[in-house]
């Protein structure tokens, strides 16, 4: 009775000592993107469901710790002032931030006076500059860069042996930032890229009675160059991508931004207990998570473990207990995942993922690190000006 009455009071203590840690999404309100195929869903919500599972997660270990997680989720309209909605989550306590936002925009909030007080997650912008010479003190990465997906594809395609590549760029920047990233892959393991070309074709009605068949010629005509191993495409935005496959004048493969594709997460994944994960995010949002989704669940879930093991919700705590050797992170990717120090960055591994199967992970063995085989993934601490 004694016993009992004991861990009864304990109980009560715990509820009294309960810690609130708030977290905040701030996005911008996007145009809805259509994609190329009926059979991908048209998502609005990228980032906020794999946020909340994130949060679901950490209240589950939270009943046993004391700890409860909320999330705060604002997206910004185009007229309104993206600004004014972080000094309003600010304002209200909030110093635990994910940002889905485009690169020029998250330094701009990252070096408000007012977040140096506050831990920022990037879930959204790949831009290598983040991890190379604009990296900032109050900010992590939780969205693999273009260079780590570059590296990850190519060392596949190392291991494959295809080592001539027919290189097909969008015509949008952030098509020509993975192309560079591409071109940097190539060079560092050895490649060749024999052909490159830039898709100028503009979108057309693909869904008429016709429409097969002009893709089928523009594609059959633009790809009659000289023999190569594969079709690398640099399309990030989902323009034209899926045209090229079985469409190509030579019988080759594609991949790149499609086909043949590096990727945090997809939803062929299921090793490593990935498919009980996949499971419960399938039958709560009616669809697979993206990288993004990926990356918000995995920026929720290092804070809380963080909040966790150091017993509190201070951001410059969380964020020195993250970046230390303390710091690890099961994230159904076969080995835990941590946080290069120099620059902020998630190391993971990648998955090398076709549209129906998971095809393989990069590393490969054989590339060897004196420290991580993980950080063979994009630019290493010596390649990058943080941290110096």
């Amino acid at each position: 009775m004694i016993i009992f009455s004991g861990l009864y009071c304990f109980g009560i203590a715990c509820a009294a000592d309960k810690l609130d840690i708030s977290i905040a999404l701030l996005g911008l309100e996007q145009e809805k993107h259509i994609p190329l195929s009926l059979l991908r869903p048209v998502i609005d919500d990228t980032g906020q469901s794999g946020a909340e599972q994130g949060i679901s997660d950490n209240n589950t270990t939270g009943q046993f710790t004391g700890q409860s997680f909320q999330l705060t989720s604002v997206k910004v309209k185009p007229e309104q002032n993206l600004n004014q909605a972080f000094l309003e989550l600010h304002r209200q306590g909030t110093r635990l931030f994910l940002l889905n936002l485009p690169a020029d925009k998250l330094i701009v909030i990252a070096d408000m006076p007012e977040a140096k007080d506050s831990l920022l997650f990037n879930i959204g912008a790949r831009d290598d500059e983040l991890r190379t010479h604009e990296c900032r003190a109050n900010l992590l990465h939780t969205i693999p860069s273009r260079a780590m997906l570059a590296d990850a594809l190519a060392q596949y395609l190392t291991w494959k042996r295809w080592n001539e590549w027919f290189l097909v760029v969008g015509r949008y920047p952030q098509d020509k930032a993975y192309a560079d990233a591409l071109k940097r892959a190539a060079k560092r393991y050895g490649h060749k890229i024999v052909e490159e070309k830039v898709w100028t074709f503009e979108p057309g009605a693909r869904r008429t009675d016709s429409g097969h068949t002009r893709e089928q010629e523009e594609v059959n005509a633009f790809t009659q160059v000289g023999d190569y191993d594969i079709l690398i495409v640099a399309d990030e935005r989902d323009e034209f991508g899926e045209f090229l496959n079985y469409r190509t004048y030579l019988p080759r493969p594609v991949g790149g931004s499609h086909g043949l594709s590096p990727a945090a997460w997809s939803g062929v994944h299921e090793q490593w207990g990935a498919t009980q994960f996949q499971r419960r995010y399938q039958e709560k949002n009616g669809r697979w998570m993206t990288d993004r989704d990926f990356s918000a669940w995995v920026a929720v879930r290092s804070i809380g473990e963080a909040a966790t093991r150091t017993a509190g919700k201070q951001a410059d705590k969380l964020k020195a207990f993250i970046l230390s050797d303390e710091f690890n992170l099961a994230a159904f990717k076969g080995r835990p995942v941590t946080y290069r120090d120099w620059n902020g960055q998630l190391r993971q591994p990648l998955l090398i993922t076709s549209p129906r199967l998971m095809i393989s992970v990069s590393p490969q063995k054989g590339f060897l690190h004196q420290f991580s085989t993980l950080d063979t993934l994009g630019y290493d601490r010596p390649e990058s000006k943080c941290g110096k």
